[in-house]
């Protein structure tokens, strides 16, 4: 799936989840780049119900969103499709 991001330096959020409700292959188009690369390691097998508990609403300085927060409106919405 790809999430198409808003708000946020990333372009665009490219994911799986697998048939175990588990996160696999996050890569961020664009963003900085050792932050996008940490968060997709750090959620790599996570739940993916787990991954938005816990990304879910995190602010990039007075952004009201974040790569992470995107990521997990991405997994939400995967999740609710």
């Amino acid at each position: 799936m790809v999430y198409k991001t808003s708000g946020v330096c990333s372009s665009a959020i490219s994911f799986e989840i697998d048939n175990e409700g588990k996160v696999r292959d996050v890569k961020f188009q664009g963003g900085c780049s050792g932050n996008t690369q940490g968060v997709a390691a750090l959620v790599e097998g996570m739940d993916a119900a787990e991954a938005v508990k816990r990304l879910e609403g995190i602010r990039c300085g007075f952004r009201p969103t974040s790569c992470p927060d995107q990521l997990a409106k991405a997994l939400k919405g995967a999740l609710n499709a």
